[in-house]
């Protein structure tokens, strides 16, 4: 059509080849705009026998109507401020993005959260805004979750990192998600880690395209269609597009830490986030190491002035019947034998059978109670700097000690492991506290560890959960699990040569390093660690920290003037003697009497000591039940047997759930 000859076309066959041309015109300018509103007429000339060319119709204008008619309709700019800011966003189209795997290394202060894990039923009212603030206050106005992973779905839900069908339906299942560690109630954590399959930046691998130019530099459109190529088209295809550096992983990628942090309460922080995994990676099953740290002051309580005691009566005994009382030592109530604890912290490394040790429970149906402790030890904390100056004076102080040294002081017990029963470390502090006011021997720990002598646990108090903290997990190298069905608490950890952890023959590494490459906040940005304004992680963090710290300190301050304001010495010897000794006054004895009718005072990690009574050493306290009397009771429960029969049903636990839903 381009070379056609129209000197020797008729008059109709030149009118039919106008009316072809402009129906070609309306049609592609329909397709890009809407027509104008007046139509203009092609004038066709009158061919002459003298004509030896015509003239072509002319193309379509490429001046843009002003009719407003023509024009795409745009959002208007006056609407007001209340319907702008509830317009509903648009759902994110999983088709646009692609995702990836990685690991968030997560620290939280547990005191006012019920617990790492998510409980059902409760629900989770998440907010999605495409209005997302930098303002923790505004990301956070939402209630209070209740739990750790409760506030995680929150954060990655607003981010849209995840895009569940159902946002306030707490479901990790189709991220790929796993969890290191399962803390408890009021339980902190510095080094949590999760496994989870996010939204990434990485682009979409493209698709080639068709060739859509001839040799002529003509562009076919459609069936038989024709357009002209524009002047430059030719030249504008044979220029290559300019090659873009390849996507780098890390630098280019969303920002994990940083995002979340916005969304997420000021008391749970995510540090760094790992990148590359190795295969089949599980932040449970593929941690080798867990480590613990149990915070705790020495001393422990307020000690009474020495002038208050009578013959010892403020003067712990050791009591256990396990052991001869040259294993025991009088300790001055409040004071901790930070010594006696660390020589019986030592007897849990190793592989022990720890059931007397933990918290039974039937649903869990564990197979063996023996766990591998790498490292047990008493060690102080340096530079806490919140001292009690009173607590220097010499009848505050145990006999033999430096009364020039500084108090309180801070210890914490540090346990390192392959992995921990339920409520394991609070049950093993709770023992060393106990020795360390030499209420118990250190041979104790050896007693309870030892299953023929001990085969039932006796029934004592385990330590506070808030002191507590979950320091560290370690992924040395990818790790092979074995799975079963039956239960997954019996998954275990064995190295590449199929050792299991939990051997006490076996020959494990007890040094182990991390093997994954994680990017802490700050590497990439600087700023993004120490941003000023309050946008970097140690500005935050700093808030949070000073706002405890001025209550510490202002608690400290007024705990220290009531401590020494009054004369007790000049009171009581009103009272007495007038000799000066104070020790056997009315008022000294009064005092001295309603200690000892509160009995035995007895420091199990919290704020505070119990008054406890007469104490009941260990040894002698009532003995629970066997953990195969608790399996058993559990399975009857639910229509088996005994537990042994359960565990030979195939599936057993789907069986009950089955049970449960046709009830």
């Amino acid at each position: 059509m381009a070379d056609a000859n129209y000197a020797d076309w008729s008059r109709d066959q030149l009118l039919e080849r106008v009316r072809e041309l402009e129906g070609q015109i309306k049609s592609q300018t329909s397709k890009s705009e809407p027509p104008p509103p007046a139509t203009t007429a092609i004038s066709t000339p009158t061919p002459t026998p003298s004509a030896t060319t015509i003239t072509p119709p002319p193309p379509p204008t490429t001046t843009k109507p002003k009719s407003s008619k023509n024009k795409l309709p745009k959002a208007p700019h006056n609407l007001p401020a209340n319907k702008a800011k509830n317009a509903k966003p648009s759902k994110l189209d999983p088709s646009k993005y692609t995702t990836r795997p990685i690991a968030l290394k997560i620290a939280y202060l547990g005191r006012r959260y019920g617990g790492f894990e998510y409980q059902p039923p409760s629900s989770v009212a998440t907010t999605t805004s495409s209005n997302t603030t930098t303002n923790n206050t505004t990301a956070n106005a939402t209630a209070t979750p209740a739990t750790i992973e409760e506030a995680l779905w929150r954060a990655l839900v607003r981010s849209c990192l995840i895009w569940p069908e159902d946002p306030a339906r707490v479901d990790f299942t189709p991220w790929e998600y796993s969890k290191c560690g399962r803390t408890d109630k009021g339980v902190s954590a510095f080094g949590q880690v999760v496994g989870i399959t996010v939204r990434s930046n990485r682009p979409l691998p493209r698709q080639e395209k068709q060739p859509e130019s001839t040799e002529g530099g003509e562009k076919v459109e459609g069936d038989g269609d024709v357009k002209m190529a524009e002047p430059g088209d030719q030249n504008d295809s044979e220029e290559k597009p300019t090659a873009k550096p390849p996507w780098d992983p890390i630098a280019d990628e969303i920002n994990y830490p940083r995002v979340l942090n916005k969304l997420l309460p000021p008391d749970i922080r995510v540090l760094a986030w790992a990148p590359t995994l190795p295969a089949n990676f599980s932040a449970r099953f593929s941690c080798w190491e867990r480590q613990y740290r149990y915070f705790f002051t020495q001393p422990a309580f307020p000690p009474l002035p020495a002038f208050m005691e009578e013959d010892g009566s403020n003067i712990t005994q050791g009591g256990s019947s396990s052991s001869s009382a040259e294993d025991t030592k009088g300790v001055k109530a409040g004071w901790l034998d930070i010594d006696a604890m660390r020589h019986a912290a030592k007897m849990f490394e190793g592989v022990h059978d720890f059931r007397n040790f933990c918290k039974l429970d039937g649903a869990k149906q564990v197979a063996s109670y023996k766990r591998r402790v790498f490292e047990a030890d008493v060690v102080e904390v340096e530079d806490t700097g919140s001292a009690l100056p009173y607590l220097g004076q010499p009848e505050f102080q145990p006999l033999g000690t430096d009364p020039k040294g500084v108090h309180p002081k801070v210890y914490y017990l540090h346990v390192r492991g392959s992995a921990f029963l339920w409520h394991q470390i609070r049950h093993m502090v709770a023992i060393l506290f106990l020795i360390g006011q030499g209420l118990e021997p250190p041979s104790l720990v050896a007693d309870l560890l030892d299953i023929d002598k001990t085969p039932r646990k006796p029934n004592y108090a385990m330590a506070d959960e808030v002191p507590l903290v979950l320091w560290d997990c370690i992924f040395p190298r990818a790790a092979q699990t074995t799975e079963s069905q039956e239960d997954d608490d019996q998954k275990k950890a064995v190295d590449m040569q199929g050792t299991d952890m939990h051997d006490p023959n076996a020959t494990v590494d007890t040094n182990l390093q991390d093997a994954l490459d994680w990017v802490w906040l700050g590497e990439d940005t600087p700023a993004f660690l120490h941003g000023g304004g309050g946008s970097g992680l140690v500005d935050s963090l700093w808030t949070t920290w000073r706002e405890h710290k001025m209550d510490e300190v202002l608690a400290n301050r007024l705990l220290d003037t009531v401590s020494r304001r009054a004369d007790l010495r000049r009171q009581l010897d009103k009272a007495g003697t007038g000799t000066g000794d104070a020790s056997g006054s009315k008022a000294a004895r009064g005092v001295q009497a309603k200690r000892s009718k509160g009995g035995q005072m007895v420091f199990e990690g919290g704020d505070g000591a119990r008054a406890a009574g007469v104490y009941v050493p260990v040894m002698k306290k009532q003995l629970l039940a066997t953990p195969q009397e608790v399996d058993d009771r559990w399975a009857q429960s639910k229509g088996f047997e005994s537990a042994e029969v359960m565990r030979r049903t195939e599936n057993w636990r789907g069986v009950i759930r089955a049970s449960k839903l046709s009830k």
